[in-house]
């Protein structure tokens, strides 16, 4: 299954990268040295890939002697801030924080409403990083586990918020809902920070959102989990089951995120970017605060991730198709 099978690609070692001493993009300044690089994040900021995305960012910095500047260009399930960056110049200066919710299942269900194609509008740089999702409620609601939150729907739906429209979190609330019977209502928000601040303040009962944006509410007992899209249970969230051995297989999935360049970009600078996501990767800092978020590392670089990509669109494809989603 696709979850199955990114989580063995992403734990495998990419092949050694060309050591790539930077070319000039243009004529004049040598790349990166002519001005800072954008790195656009398609989501709001203070989600968990915006955080991830600037914790390595910051590390990239080092290794490439350039600044990278963060913008935030959140809406249609990270598609608008996908497109922004399919338009720009093949010149090194323009990056996208890629995610599954942009590119393998914006590709399907915004169909003629995007401009770009997963993989021939870009170079796909590296997969930085993976994360299942969890159901979570309120701590101070009576329902403790899964089985009692079907049983509550049944009485009266049950909201859940998720970071937008046609995300993983999404057509996961779809496929619980549609193998259980629960009755579910979407609740759609801009980002993860506030839906799972809507949780906590009691404005909805429940969200289904990534164990990286989860993680830390989860050890405070801000929110209750009540099970996980992994195939198998979280050494660090032993107690939290998965949907799978709940009787629910096709609740199952993984998120992504990654980073690429339009393409055309010259391989010596995706080679460089690459090496410094592997620098920023192996840092202390990115190390430990991927520990405390429980998000996996990445492992796929240049080729190995253009190809990741590539099958992650045609496996999420008849999945999208199954679910009758609409962007509306």
């Amino acid at each position: 299954m696709f979850a199955g099978l990114f989580r063995r690609r992403l734990l495998q070692g990419g092949a050694l990268l060309a050591a790539g001493s930077g070319s000039a993009t243009a004529q004049g300044t040598p790349w990166p040295q002519a001005r800072a690089i954008s790195v656009v994040v398609p989501f709001g900021a203070g989600g968990a890939t915006d955080i991830a995305a600037r914790v390595i960012a910051q590390e990239m910095q080092g290794v490439l002697r350039q600044s990278l500047v963060l913008e935030n260009r959140g809406g249609a399930g990270s598609t608008l801030g996908t497109g922004h960056v399919a338009r720009q110049p093949a010149d090194g200066y323009t990056l996208l924080i890629t995610t599954i919710s942009g590119l393998a299942i914006g590709q399907t269900l915004y169909r003629d409403r995007i401009q770009y194609d997963a993989d021939k509008s870009f170079a796909h740089i590296a997969i930085m990083m993976g994360t299942p999702y969890l159901l979570c409620v309120d701590p101070r609601s009576p329902i403790r586990s899964l089985a009692e939150y079907v049983e509550a729907s049944r009485s009266r739906p049950m909201d859940y918020g998720t970071s937008g429209v046609g995300g993983v979190a999404h057509l996961l609330g779809l496929r619980l809902a549609a193998a259980s019977g629960a009755r579910l209502e979407h609740v759609p928000y801009r980002g993860s920070a506030q839906a799972i601040t809507d949780v906590m303040a009691g404005v909805v009962p429940s969200v289904m959102d990534s164990l990286t944006a989860t993680s830390a509410h989860i050890r405070s007992g801000a929110l209750r989990p009540l099970a996980t899209s992994a195939p198998e249970r979280s050494p660090d969230f032993p107690d939290v089951p998965s949907f799978r051995e709940l009787g629910y297989a096709d609740v199952v999935a993984d998120g992504w995120a990654g980073l690429a360049a339009p393409a055309g970009t010259p391989r010596p600078v995706l080679q460089r970017l690459a090496e410094a996501v592997r620098h920023a990767q192996s840092s202390p800092n990115v190390q430990r605060r991927f520990a405390e978020t429980s998000t996996s590392p990445g492992r796929l670089y240049l080729d190995e991730a253009q190809d990741f990509v590539r099958r992650e669109v045609a496996n999420w494809k008849p999945v999208i198709e199954a679910s009758g989603i609409t962007p509306d």
